[in-house]
């Protein structure tokens, strides 16, 4: 109880140097593949506050240790950012940011430059207090996230070879305990036409058309895919439609459609797709079923080509890395937190979904405050999160011993 009471004290007592850090990195637009300037502002205020040792990776993700143990945990948040969206609905700027005494406003300050924020000064405080015993702590800034989730970590486990005993995720859970998602993959569908004067469309085959009948037999089969008591049900929308055409007064030769796919617990990509090559017009239609697959450079300039499928995941609550997180929160403010799990995507898809890595979410910040205008962050939850991150190294270390 007395080792609670410090913790959180030492917390509390660095409110003001979070919000400050937050408010910094805030101000550094960092969208995908654009994140140089605040990775290295990251990297600045790891050396501040005394870790180990502080390097970026050739893709361009900070990595700073705290201890030297034989355990390593791994604490992640992705530092990119979506774009601001139409400015006319921010009330603020979304860079320069907005700031009271209960929360702090801008572009990633839920999503989740919050959790960066707090973790380090998490880590701050274990080192501090001594609280790493036989553990390692890696605290990562990573990049790509929004563009490519878990991209990052297959590029941190396969290249950088690092491996963590599990990962704490520190995406925007409401201070709840989050032990799973869905999966999701990007989905192409393109029909092929023949292109005439649209004075006389009888004379050509019209790619938009063939493809009218598909967005709506994708619209039935989203109302029945699979359903998991957990993560709930899978899910499809038509994200986005794209067609070529020799001009606005032709027939379009081609109509492409991108397909945002949810995948619940027992779902796999292989089966996704199936599912719409088996649609009635998509089989009249001829139509071509594909997987994206992601190119895009990293600030670094380092190209790490992935399809775009990303794993379901979830972890037991009774297994270690749920029960660390659980634990260290009932210890610091006396009863058990709410467990629960994500809507959106997160790196879980890579740490767990591919590899097997066991990922807990606990962080600051609202998931509905994700990719929104005025999106905002509580400095009640930075500092819960901070007082968290720093008992978890504690906290695991005897749950194995």
């Amino acid at each position: 109880m007395e080792l609670s009471k410090e913790i959180l004290s030492k917390a509390e007592g660095y409110r003001a140097s979070i919000s400050k850090f937050l408010r910094d990195i805030i101000a550094l637009p960092s969208q995908s593949s654009g994140e140089e300037a605040v990775i290295k502002r990251i990297a600045q205020e790891m050396e501040h506050v005394g870790f180990d040792k502080v390097e970026i990776d050739p893709m361009g993700n900070v990595l700073g240790y705290v201890g030297n143990g034989s355990k390593l945990i791994a604490m992640d948040a992705h530092i990119d950012t979506v774009d601001i969206g139409d400015p006319s609905l921010w009330k603020f700027d979304p860079y320069k940011g907005y700031e009271d005494e209960k929360v702090i406003g801008g572009r990633g300050a839920s999503d989740q430059k919050g959790g960066m924020a707090s973790m380090v000064y998490g880590a701050k405080i274990m080192k501090e207090l001594g609280l790493l015993g036989d553990c390692t702590v890696l605290i990562t800034g990573t990049v790509q996230e929004e563009d490519c989730d878990g991209l990052c970590w297959q590029y941190i486990i396969e290249e950088d070879k690092i491996r963590p005993e599990f990962v704490l995720l520190t995406e925007p859970t409401s201070c709840k305990v989050h032990r799973g998602q869905r999966g999701r993959m990007e989905i192409k569908v393109t029909t092929k036409g023949v292109s005439c004067h649209g004075s006389a469309p009888e004379r050509g085959d019209n790619a938009i058309y063939k493809m009218a009948p598909i967005i709506l037999e994708l619209r039935a089969l989203h109302e029945n895919l699979a359903y998991d008591e957990f993560l709930g049900k899978g899910s499809l929308t038509v994200s986005e439609i794209f067609f070529t055409s020799p001009s606005r007064c032709a027939v379009a030769d081609s109509c492409t459609i991108s397909i945002d796919r949810r995948l619940t617990h027992g779902e796999t990509w292989q089966e996704a797709l199936a599912q719409v090559r088996r649609l009635p017009a998509v089989k009249a239609s001829g139509a071509e079923v594909s997987l994206y697959s992601y190119s895009r450079p990293s600030w670094k300039g380092l190209v790490y080509p992935t399809d775009c499928y990303f794993p379901t995941w979830v972890v037991e609550e009774d297994h270690p890395a749920c029960r660390t997180v659980v634990e260290s929160y009932k210890k610091l403010f006396g009863e058990d937190p709410i467990v629960d799990k994500w809507t959106f995507s997160t790196n879980g898809v890579s740490i767990m979904g591919r590899y097997g890595i066991p990922c807990v979410g606990f962080g600051p910040g609202h998931e509905d405050q994700a990719h929104a205008p005025n999106e905002i962050t509580w400095k009640d939850e930075l500092v819960k999160a901070a007082a968290v991150y720093a008992a978890v190294p504690y906290v695991y270390s005897n749950l194995k011993s």
